[in-house]
């Protein structure tokens, strides 16, 4: 047996020099230990030899076996060792090629005309109010003197939610719940987006609108005149023409629309314009006694002015931007100029 032994252990350790491999070496564990190996076969053969050498020949079996064993292992190791090498050699990376640079992100232009907009009016110690989207009829147009019937809410092209609730159509019912909140002086804007059934290249279903108002005893139309006058000049830049038509909003009276210069064509007339030289920017005037009364103030003691404009439309100004749906279509061709 010991001869025997001598050569299996031989033959073992000279296939398991030729093995190249992991799977190789696997295949010789299987062929030499395995259940139907020679080893097994000896292992089942012990049961033939004399209780006294059956011991002897038992432990040189176990000795030759784990010699074996060893010898895989070792070989095992070394070769996952070397194909983990090879493996990393493979997968290296070139630290000298340069980086892909990762773009900074930038501003949607009308959230930088927003920005731009509420830091004017708060400059000129205006505080800026939020309030729902979604609102009731009453502060949506009755508050504001468009009781039911009235034509004026034909004008708004209104969202229905039911026969009581809407999509705003405006920021000014945050004018109203301010004012029901709060006494006079007053200076607030109110930006937020808003809701009107319309869409074509001036006009989206969805847009921003800025309210702005201010009460105290004594305020004028010529408080209103001054404090658009300077916030016009600021935005669109010193020395900008600008001019107020007399026009009729149910929420105001007296009121007014603000145009100024065409900046497309500087006044000399274009498409833009329609050939008149000037741009309507916002509407504006001084506050209705109804909005008064509705809130609870005094109208014999107090007065105010309210205004309006649209962001988009002052973003497709200052930037030239002719059809208002590219701000909204995500296309980051557009929105990587600004």
């Amino acid at each position: 047996m010991r001869e025997e032994l001598h050569r299996l252990r031989e033959d073992a350790f000279n296939s398991l020099k030729e093995a190249r491999s992991a799977e190789d070496v696997l295949a010789v564990r299987k062929k030499y230990l395995g259940r139907k190996g020679p080893i097994a076969s000896l292992i089942k053969e012990l049961g033939k030899y004399p209780p006294d050498e059956r011991r002897e020949a038992g432990a040189e079996i176990n000795r030759v076996k784990r010699e074996i064993e060893d010898e895989i292992e070792a070989l095992l190791d070394e070769l996952r060792l070397r194909e983990r090498e090879e493996r990393l050699k493979k997968e290296k990376i070139d630290v000298t090629l340069p980086g892909r640079s990762i773009p900074f992100g930038r501003l949607h232009p009308v959230t930088r005309v927003l920005e731009e907009v509420e830091g004017i009016f708060t400059s000129m110690g205006f505080d800026i109010a939020e309030g729902p989207e979604i609102e009731t009829d009453y502060y949506n147009f009755e508050a504001l003197n468009i009781p039911k019937n009235h034509p004026a809410r034909d004008m708004q092209d209104t969202f229905y939610v039911s026969s009581d609730v809407v999509l705003r159509t405006h920021t000014s019912p945050v004018q109203i719940r301010v004012m029901e909140t709060q006494s006079p002086p007053l200076r607030v804007i109110a930006p937020g987006a808003v809701y009107r059934r319309d869409s074509d290249l001036t006009h989206t279903p969805m847009f921003h609108q800025v309210e702005g108002f201010m009460v105290d005893e004594r305020v004028t139309f010529g408080d209103l005149k001054g404090v658009l006058s300077a916030f016009l000049q600021r935005l669109f830049g010193e020395g900008t023409p600008l001019r107020f038509r007399p026009s009729f909003f149910p929420f105001t009276e007296p009121s007014a629309e603000v145009d100024i210069r065409c900046v497309m064509c500087k006044g000399t007339g274009c498409r833009v314009c329609k050939e008149t030289g000037w741009l309507e920017i916002l509407g504006c005037g001084m506050i209705h006694p109804e909005v008064f009364r509705s809130v609870g103030y005094d109208c014999e003691k107090y007065t105010g002015f309210a205004f309006g404009l649209g962001i988009e439309r002052i973003a497709m100004l200052k930037y030239g931007i002719d059809d208002i749906r590219l701000f909204f279509e995500n296309d980051i061709r557009f929105l990587r100029q600004f």
